[in-house]
């Protein structure tokens, strides 16, 4: 197993983070979102929020890429249609690159007993 924490901010409006949240309550994540999410090794998501920021750990097993999870969401309308939905809400971190999203995030601790 794997895991990866990467960060996104939103648009700092208290009604457009009540929305993005009710979009992200269970029931209202499309099918197709939540499959691409799950065929393509991702085992475990979790995002969570403080502010506008936001924080995702994500869990995969060993034949999860980033690259593969591109190239397969590239492909895919409904992917496409939730991502442009998403932007809505969604504002990349100061410091993203060209139309970077989600930030991958560097470890500087850990403590395993």
């Amino acid at each position: 197993m794997k895991k990866y924490c990467l960060a996104l901010d939103l648009v700092n409006d208290e009604a457009l983070i009540a929305e993005y949240e009710n979009w992200h309550k269970g029931e209202n994540v499309w099918p197709e979102i939540k499959a691409s999410i799950t065929n393509n090794g991702i085992t475990n998501l979790e995002i969570f929020r403080t502010g506008n920021r936001l924080f995702m750990i994500m869990e995969t097993d060993d034949s999860f890429s980033f690259e593969r999870k591109g190239q397969m969401d590239a492909d895919n309308t409904k992917v496409l249609e939730w991502e442009a939905l998403m932007w809505k809400f969604q504002q990349p971190l100061p410091w993203a690159k060209g139309n970077e999203k989600w930030i991958l995030m560097d470890q500087i601790f850990g403590l395993k007993l």
